[in-house]
């Protein structure tokens, strides 16, 4: 079965775990059961935001809910976006780690098969100038999910981060702007070739923003390598603000291979704190987040037909 995504792909990313509680919510390790809850009924809400933008002319068929197990299953989030007719997409990795391992050891499969989501995804650091012991546990690790999606025919959402070496950054002078531009766009390509040829096959790779178009196409023209003419790219966020936002979509949305986007906290990190500081009641902060959403959606159709 080839490797791949058909269609656009314009998923609301809320599968934060360690992050989310402790940002949030103010909560360190592990939380209490009424802390559980609380915690849950933010995803609720945010879920709530993206079920408004299909409402409010979002394709269902092309929009999809990154949710994790923890989280959302308490509120049944990830039933709900494919009662909604949307995609499904679940994390595998453990929260908050900078090295990637699973969360639940040998019985992900379990999990996965519990679900049943449309992508399964991963979160991975990795710099093929880092260290070399740390890249060759995660690869191991990488390949092993790799092989067990490619054998049921499921959809592996791959999630890349490339951070800077400490070389790396001395070598920009310390700017972290300047080594997204000059270094990082090589750095991801080389990434996504070592996993490749480690055995590692992404249908989807979920990408941070590039801000030219020639990066953009040498990122899908590596992803596509060797035949593997149906994978596709999504962008991230990382939490910027929407300018910044913005750009990349409107960078990425043209090229040939990026299919959409992917992202969380620029869509309803600050709906969500409006709404816990009692700034926002629930219906305003779920209309801000599907406003989000929604202007993402318009600012990346544009692009793309342009």
């Amino acid at each position: 079965m080839p490797h791949g995504f058909q269609g656009k792909l314009f998923i609301l990313a809320f599968d934060h775990r360690g992050s989310f509680q402790k940002k949030w919510f103010g909560i360190e390790g592990e939380p209490s059961a009424e802390d559980a809850l609380r915690i849950a009924d933010g995803k609720e809400l945010i879920f709530e935001g993206l079920e408004q933008a299909v409402a409010r002319g979002a394709e269902a068929a092309t929009a999809g809910g990154l949710v994790d197990e923890q989280f959302g299953a308490p509120k049944e989030i990830p039933r709900r976006i494919e009662d909604a007719g949307m995609k499904l997409a679940m994390p595998v990795e453990r929260s908050g780690q900078e090295e990637f391992d699973f969360e639940y050891d040998e019985r992900f499969g379990e999990h996965i098969e519990r679900f049943d989501p449309d992508f399964v995804k991963v979160l991975v650091r990795y710099n093929p100038d880092g260290d070399g012991e740390l890249n060759a546990r995660q690869t191991a690790r990488l390949l092993e999910l790799s092989d067990w999606l490619s054998a049921r025919g499921r959809k592996f959402l791959f999630e890349l981060l490339v951070p800077a070496t400490d070389a790396q950054l001395a070598s920009v002078d310390g700017d972290g702007g300047r080594y997204d531009a000059e270094l990082r766009p090589a750095l991801m390509v080389r990434t996504i070739a070592e996993l490749q040829g480690a055995g590692i096959e992404a249908d989807v790779w979920k990408i941070e923003g590039l801000d030219r178009r020639e990066d953009c196409e040498r990122v899908v023209a590596q992803s596509r390598a060797g035949g593997r003419d149906e994978v596709v790219c999504v962008l991230l966020g990382r939490g910027a603000d929407r300018d910044q936002v913005e750009r990349w979509i409107a960078t990425a949305a043209g090229v040939d291979g990026f299919v959409g986007f992917a992202i969380g906290r620029s869509i309803w990190g600050d709906p969500l704190a409006g709404y816990l500081a009692s700034d926002l009641d629930r219906e305003q902060a779920r209309r801000e987040i599907a406003d989000r959403y929604l202007n993402f959606l318009a600012v990346y159709e544009r692009a793309a037909a342009a």
